[in-house]
């Protein structure tokens, strides 16, 4: 592990960027005697939970909002303490951090775009959050992380999957754990080609907002290398929840593999629509047909119930991975909430302890000095071994998932099988990757 050694360039930068009057934020009246927004002078510091609470992506925030909690008391020292005793940072000590007990307030994102930005932004004015952290679409992560930038606290991505999140539109102030588009696409084609061949006809059915965009030209690019063919593309609105006339077309297009770049609620559906109407059952060019789910999660895989059976998929994390930060996280989080944790939780749990971490080896809230101690942070033991934090985009390294719907299920928490553990190295890319150019890093922003 490379613990940074943090220097004070952070701290100097931020007094440069406010003495200049550059960047400062547009929605905050901070203190003019405060050195950055919500700078904490009591004995607490309050940090902003910011997930879908209703909407079509509620079940994964519900399981983020649970893993939150549950970082929070260890973070204060309550119950076993959970992946602090096993991440290789040993800066937080169980005492809150820096000396101040943590507290949060929660939003409601609803899975819209300017709801998460209202709700944020309550947040960060009315309670005082210094930091913003969960979230489950691609969309509201890059509109709460351009709030957040524009306020000058930190983002600390929840479950966000498009490439754009941490390539066009990343921003210096936000951070994201969880992989992307491209890596799905990395880990996912050679056991594609290793099970359906090289030669297959793929038909996509995508969610038609930007990190259903994304997967979908990563999933093509990756597939076409392999030398399948892209038979269409078609577009499906995020609000559906019957995809029986997108799945008809199917039949007759000579596709041979539908892809469905859906997420929640809507990969249920459509899954179960294409269930329904036998594409399994088919044989296409002289193939048996098959179904591919790009980006998997537990509570999906729940939901689609016996017709996940056998379909192939990519994940962040899953909490049958057997490294210590795994083990621990899925003993706390199992003994308090009495079943496993998703991998959305992960990621919020993993996404909180690192902000945390950061703060203290930096010994400031200042967010710049946070962003400087995040920057290419490598650490192991909160799950996936060994990863790296990369400071030209924001973005974590670390090894992706290929699972498939698991044949012989054993209780209702066996929904799905790891069949590879692609190396960190399989799914890496240049920061300048034409799927991630565009836009500016920037500088940090303390706000005030």
């Amino acid at each position: 592990m490379t613990n940074k050694s943090v220097t004070r360039r952070g701290v100097l930068k931020s007094g440069a960027v406010a003495g200049t009057g550059l960047a400062l934020p547009t929605i905050f009246t901070a203190s003019s005697a405060a050195a950055y927004t919500n700078e904490p002078t009591g004995g607490s510091v309050t940090l902003g939970f910011n997930v879908p609470q209703t909407g079509p992506y509620a079940e994964e925030g519900n399981d983020e909002l649970l893993a939150q909690q549950l970082a929070v008391e260890h973070l204060n020292g309550e119950g076993d303490g959970g992946c602090l005793n096993t991440f290789t940072s040993k800066a937080l000590k169980g005492n809150g951090i820096l000396g101040k007990k943590v507290e949060f307030v929660t939003g409601d994102t609803q899975t819209k775009s300017d709801a998460a930005r209202a709700s944020a932004k309550s947040m960060i004015e009315k309670d005082g959050a210094i930091m913003i952290n969960g979230g489950s679409s691609s969309g509201v992560a890059v509109a709460v992380q351009g709030l957040c930038q524009e306020a000058g606290v930190i983002f600390m991505a929840g479950l966000t999957h498009a490439n754009d999140t941490t390539g066009k539109d990343k921003k210096a102030n936000g951070f994201r754990h969880f992989f992307n588009a491209y890596m799905s696409g990395a880990a996912l084609a050679p056991v594609l080609a290793a099970e359906m061949g090289n030669d297959r006809r793929a038909y996509h059915l995508t969610a038609d907002y930007n990190w259903g965009w994304t997967q979908e030209e990563s999933i093509v690019a990756s597939t076409e290398a392999l030398g399948w063919e892209t038979v269409n593309t078609v577009k499906t609105p995020l609000a559906s929840t019957d995809f029986s006339s997108y799945i008809t077309p199917v039949l007759n297009s000579g596709a041979d593999v539908l892809v469905l770049n859906h997420y929640g609620g809507n990969m249920v559906n459509s899954l179960t629509n294409a269930i329904q109407f036998g594409l399994l059952d088919k044989v296409a060019n002289g193939k048996d047909f098959k179904i591919v789910v790009p980006l998997y999660s537990e509570l999906m895989a729940a939901g689609a119930g016996e017709n996940i059976k056998g379909v192939l998929g990519s994940m962040n994390w899953n909490w049958q991975l057997q490294d210590e930060g795994t083990k621990a996280f899925v003993k706390s989080f199992g003994e308090k909430y009495g079943k496993p944790p998703s991998n959305s939780a992960q990621t919020c749990y993993a996404q909180v302890l690192l902000y945390a971490d950061a703060c203290e080896r930096a010994g400031t809230f200042n967010p710049c000095g946070v962003v400087e101690a995040l920057e290419d942070f490598e650490f192991d033991g909160l799950g996936n071994g060994p990863t790296w934090y990369r400071g030209a985009d924001h973005q974590c390294f670390k090894d992706v998932l290929v699972v498939r719907g698991n044949m012989n299920p054993t209780n209702a928490y066996d929904t799905l099988e790891i069949v590879e553990i692609t190396p960190r190295a399989q799914v890496e890319y240049d920061p300048e990757h034409p799927m991630f150019a565009g836009g500016a890093l920037g500088e940090c922003n303390p706000g005030a």
